[in-house]
């Protein structure tokens, strides 16, 4: 079938695999094993793949290094310090050569054969083809309600929607990777970022198998603050929803206190109980202090850009054409 809006070139292309790292030196042989029996017979694609070492701890650029001597599709970016998977995919982007760009996991959670239907559905002529999961059935009773409630949170107040079970596993045209470098942001939520630059876009259903090696770097309280600073990024909502609660209590204040002065009136003074008072002062400053916080969230984001510091540093870029 052919897209309306036109196809792309059926012939040679050139595929970037960016692939982040961190402590992952017991996954790389099955991962770059399962690349090469995918790809040793897809004459029509050249490879290239940009391992970009977020500061791993273990052996794991000792054994990139190992595997580029053999392989010389492998580009390696180091950097300087672990700065986080999102700043590491950023780096991997800017590195990247290829016509199009696939970001992958080495724990091979998202099949590498996905990518040849992503391809096929590239060249009807879409430039974002997103890796969409059909179920959750891989994770925790805890991580798949969590997921879902965060999609139906931030879809209910972002500006632009996230598609759901759609993480970082998507095919991107050239076109889209540019114009994501153009982006300035200095605290990145990749996701929210690859849903604002939009471009034509449409989906290959997968399933997500468990994870083989390793374990994930995502622990509860991580996700918790991915998850806000997903909603901080794209929506100003959480603000806005201080100034009618703040509106709302003021209301019910005026009408007991009006309660209170018509009571005074026809029944005389009367003497107060603590009980009320104390519910009253410490509700209310409770509310002023999660106020503070989500104002100091917001502040804290700006203080942050306003230093306009590098979303990282690369130590060194180990390329064996050099």
């Amino acid at each position: 079938m052919t897209h309306p809006h036109g196809t792309h070139n059926a012939g040679q292309v050139t595929l970037s695999l960016v692939i982040p790292v961190f402590n992952e030196e017991d996954s790389l042989d099955g991962f770059l094993a399962r690349i090469q029996q995918v790809f040793q017979h897809e004459v029509l694609i050249d490879l290239e793949l940009v391992f970009v070492n977020d500061g791993s701890s273990d052996a794991t650029l000792e054994r990139l290094l190992q595997r580029q001597q053999s392989d010389a599709r492998l580009r390696i970016v180091d950097l300087s310090r672990n700065f986080g998977k999102e700043a590491a995919l950023s780096a991997g982007l800017q590195i990247a050569t290829g016509q199009i760009v696939v970001p992958i996991d080495v724990d091979l959670q998202d099949p590498p054969e996905v990518i040849l239907a992503m391809i096929a559905r590239w060249r009807e002529g879409y430039e974002v083809v997103l890796g969409h999961r059909v179920s959750r059935r891989s994770d925790t009773w805890a991580k798949q309600t969590s997921a879902h409630w965060f999609y139906r949170l931030h879809n209910k107040i972002a500006e632009q929607p996230l598609p759901e079970n759609v993480g970082d596993f998507r095919l991107m045209d050239r076109c889209v990777v540019d114009a994501l470098l153009t982006l300035p942001e200095s605290r990145r939520f990749m996701k929210g970022l690859f849903a604002w630059v939009g471009f034509r876009t449409t989906h290959v259903d997968y399933e997500r198998p468990e994870r083989l090696t390793g374990q994930s770097k995502f622990n509860g309280w991580r996700l918790w603050n991915f998850a806000l600073e997903g909603i901080t990024s794209f929506s100003t909502e959480p603000l806005r929803v201080w100034t009618y609660l703040g509106a709302c209590v003021s209301l019910v204040s005026f009408a007991f206190a009006m309660f209170i002065v018509v009571r005074t009136l026809i029944h005389g003074v009367d003497m107060p109980g603590y009980a009320s008072l104390m519910v009253a002062v410490t509700f209310l400053g409770g509310l002023q202090l999660i106020g503070i916080g989500v104002l100091g969230e917001y502040l804290g984001r700006t203080y942050i850009e306003s230093k306009r510091r590098p979303v990282f540093l690369v130590r060194r870029v180990y390329d064996p054409k050099d």
